[in-house]
C-alpha cells in the first residue's frame, strides 16, 4: 500500500470548524471528495487542480518536500504546518493544515519557481541516498518528471486556493 498525499481547500470558516471538530472535518472531507469524484472530471477521475477543492499528489509528496526544503521553502506544503488537535488517524497519521495566510505565502513562493528549476541537477540516486519515499522508484532510476508533473498541479491548486482566500487540510492516506 502506498502513502498518498491528499489536499483539500477549505474556507477560513471551514478550517476553523475543522480544527475545533475533527470528526466533522472527516465527514465533510469524505463528502466533498465523493461529490467531486462523481462530478464530470478528466480521465484521472479528478477535475483540473485550479477548479477542484481536492487534490492528491500520489507518492510524490516526499520528493517534493525534499526538493522544497533544499530551497528553504517558507511553508511546509507537503505535510502542513499544524496538526488538527484531537484528530484521529486519517490514514498515516492525523491531518495537518495551513491557514489562509500560509497558503498565500506558499502560493507566492510557488509562483517564483518552475518545475524544471525544482528538479534541476537532482538525480534519482540522490533521492535514494536520502531515503526519499518511495525509495524503490529512485533505486530503479526513475525520472523526476513524475515529481515535476505533481509539482505543476500543486502550484495551480495553491494559486487557486490563495486567490479564494482558502486554507488547506493535508494528510497522508
Amino acid at each position: 500500500m502506498s502513502m498518498i498525499a491528499e489536499y483539500v481547500r477549505v474556507t477560513a470558516a471551514e478550517l476553523e470548524r475543522a480544527v475545533k471538530d475533527p470528526e466533522w472535518a472527516s465527514d465533510f472531507i469524505d463528502e466533498l471528495i465523493e461529490e467531486e469524484l462523481s462530478d464530470e472530471a478528466d480521465e484521472t477521475g479528478r477535475s483540473e487542480p485550479a477548479q477542484s477543492r481536492s487534490l492528491d499528489i500520489d507518492t510524490a509528496w516526499d520528493a517534493l518536500g525534499f526538493l522544497l526544503r533544499r530551497r528553504d521553502f517558507p511553508v511546509d506544503i507537503t505535510r502542513g504546518e499544524e496538526s488538527v488537535p484531537g484528530a484521529d488517524d486519517w490514514g498515516y497519521g492525523p491531518p495537518r493544515y495551513l491557514t489562509p495566510p500560509q497558503v498565500e505565502v506558499a502560493a507566492a513562493a510557488l509562483a517564483e519557481l518552475t518545475g524544471e528549476e525544482l528538479i534541476a541537477g537532482v538525480t534519482a540516486q540522490e533521492l535514494a541516498r536520502a531515503d526519499v519515499y518511495p525509495r524503490v522508484l529512485w533505486e530503479r532510476g526513475e525520472s523526476l518528471e513524475y515529481v515535476r508533473e505533481h509539482f505543476t498541479a500543486l502550484v495551480s491548486f495553491f494559486q487557486a486556493a490563495a486567490l479564494d482566500g482558502n486554507g488547506m487540510l493535508i494528510w497522508l492516506d
